[in-house]
């Protein structure tokens, strides 16, 4: 090759998820022992029939095919912010949306915006691998806050006032949380926004899989906060809650100067969200409150038969902590890294998770299961592979 390639860039990990599938990649699998993907998370049901048949009405319509708004259809963001409102108890305004192409271009807008190369941002460990990702790309230093394991894997905000410094520009948090699934409680979240306000910097919240909590009270009050937009910036996906994950929409919520940057930022990058997504987006906050009601409720059963069946089998591995689309284990094998566990897993019992250390340093003892992807139903088989690999 006769070109230099950027060395920051080449200096990322490789995409974790990729580098698990290759563990099983053109293998087969018995009728009676089929493979149980806990790798990715991924809706295990299509989107609502409804929302389908919308979406073959919408392609044969000309204007299907342009471009939107930068920033996003101007009846999307208006019916997010409703959205978003109500959630919360709040007023938000659609000028404070913007449509991006999956929560993940929402987080790297985001950071774009707020960072640059030598900035620093709080990330607590374990992490959310492709935030890692990005701030690498793009040269800006994450400070990992210590996983807090013994706190049911809620952050310390005073652990996290210890690593600000001259150039932190702000604090990341995740909840309900990936990898660990750990929902963390409005007091908790609320704190952190305190800190970040009194430090002058930012605190990113990705919301991803806000829609699949247990009970229906407000994950914090911090939109009702006059001074709200001076502060936090929420990210969120309709990929989970309408099932939507290859249509790539997601958004960003946050004060008018961000939100001024983050065009800038799209408009380079993606000049818009993808329209068909926007379109699905749309349908999905005006008619299907109740297909998104009944798919949390599937994912609460589905925390509930996992929980009990780690219970049930006496398997060595530990469950740390569970919630919405993710559990996150403790493997019984002190001493080994828990890319060798994950892979003897997918190897010799057709069950395929991620290693704890793809979530950062000091998580070799963890693994993460993306359980929302199997029925309620195959939690059992779940427990029963993991107890005959710890010998149980």
């Amino acid at each position: 090759m006769s070109y230099r390639l950027n060395e920051t860039v080449e200096a990322v990990a490789e995409p974790p998820i990729a580098e698990a599938q290759g563990w099983v990649r053109g293998r087969g699998f018995p009728a009676d022992r089929p493979l149980l993907d806990l790798a990715q998370a991924v809706p295990s049901y299509p989107p609502a029939e409804a929302l389908r048949e919308h979406l073959a009405e919408v392609v044969r319509r000309p204007q299907s095919s342009l471009y939107t708004d930068i920033l996003g259809l101007p009846a999307l963001r208006e019916a997010l912010a409703r959205h978003m409102g109500e959630a919360y108890g709040a007023g938000i305004r659609a000028a404070s949306v913007a449509i991006t192409a999956g929560c993940n271009q929402a987080f790297c807008a985001a950071i774009d915006a707020l960072a640059g190369p030598g900035d620093e941002v709080i990330l607590p460990l374990p992490y959310y691998f492709n935030h890692q990702m990005w701030l690498d790309a793009r040269g800006v230093v994450a400070r990992h806050l210590p996983f807090a394991e013994a706190q049911d894997a809620i952050p310390d905000p005073q652990a996290a006032a210890a690593l600000i410094g001259k150039r932190t520009r702000a604090i990341v948090l995740v909840s309900p949380n990936n990898p660990t699934g750990a929902i963390y409680p409005p007091a908790a979240i609320e704190a952190f926004f305190d800190l970040a306000r009194a430090r002058g910097i930012a605190l990113v919240i990705d919301e991803t899989y806000k829609d699949f909590r247990p009970g229906t009270a407000p994950a914090h009050g911090l939109f009702a906060r006059p001074d709200w937009q001076d502060t936090l910036v929420q990210l969120y996906s309709f990929s989970k809650a309408y099932s939507l994950t290859g249509y790539r929409v997601g958004s960003l919520i946050g004060g008018p100067k961000l939100i001024e940057a983050v065009a800038k930022i799209m408009d380079c990058v993606v000049i818009c969200a993808p329209r068909i997504g926007q379109e699905a987006a749309l349908f999905g906050l005006a008619n299907l409150a109740g297909w998104r009601e009944e798919k949390r409720l599937t994912m609460n059963d589905r925390v509930t038969a996992l929980r009990d069946a780690l219970r049930g089998a006496n398997s060595g591995f530990e469950l740390v902590s569970i919630g919405a689309y993710f559990a996150y284990l403790r493997h019984p094998f002190e001493g080994r890294d828990s890319t060798s566990v994950a892979r003897d897993l997918a190897r010799d019992h057709n069950l395929l998770c991620l290693p704890g250390s793809m979530f950062g340093a000091g998580q070799d003892r963890y693994l993460r299961l993306a359980f929302a992807n199997l029925d309620a139903g195959e939690m059992g088989n779940v427990a029963a592979r993991l107890a005959a690999a710890g010998g149980r």
